[in-house]
């Protein structure tokens, strides 16, 4: 079982669970048009957000596969949520993971979700033990790209016209990243800010 300590603290965020006070900022995410735009649920009602929030909140410990961790991103200074960031155990057995994430619309392109993807990560392989974590993402999305390219994932597969997307055939596009690629690109980053 992994309940991880929270806050987990990055350079400017704070992941923490969900709380009933999150529901404005859960509206604000999942409730615009662009954020949902390549995701599988279209804008979602604050009715359907309430349950949705009340999800969320139980997901904050891994305790067998099949369950996820789902997460605030929060500025520190202000206790803005900014983001709503996952971690999921997909099998115990052959160590596998995937991770997700969503951003407020006003602070998508801040690095965020890079940011709160490398702390998932790491949860995934140094707490969890985790030998592979993938990111799954709508081909179109080019900037949901970017984040997995940046924190160093390789991209493995391009399914064609994999999946209808409200009502449009789209790609599916699969991101991953074993441990030990993990492990390597710590290395090279403490190597490269030695003195």
């Amino acid at each position: 079982m992994l309940r991880p300590a929270y806050p987990l603290v990055t350079d400017r965020l704070h992941l923490r669970p969900f709380m009933p006070g999150d529901l404005d900022a859960l509206e604000a995410i999942h409730g615009d048009a662009g954020v949902v735009r390549y995701l599988y649920w279209d804008v979602r009602t604050r009715a359907e957000l309430r349950g949705v929030l009340a999800e969320k909140q139980q997901r904050h410990a891994l305790v067998k596969q099949g369950d996820s961790l789902n997460l605030a991103a929060v500025l520190p200074g202000s206790a803005e949520v900014v983001g709503d960031v996952t971690l999921m155990w997909h099998s115990e057995e052959h160590r596998q993971g995937e991770i997700g994430y969503i951003l407020h619309p006003a602070h998508q392109g801040n690095g965020y979700a890079t940011e709160a993807t490398r702390a998932l990560l790491r949860i995934g392989f140094d707490e969890l033990g985790l030998h592979r974590i993938a990111g799954r993402l709508d081909g179109r999305n080019t900037a949901s790209a970017r984040v997995l390219e940046r924190v160093g994932m390789r991209r493995e597969a391009c399914f064609v016209e994999n999946e209808q997307v409200k009502g449009e055939w789209t790609d599916e596009v699969v991101y991953a990243l074993l441990e030990r690629e993990w492990r390597a690109s710590l290395t090279r980053v403490a190597a490269a800010s030695a003195p």
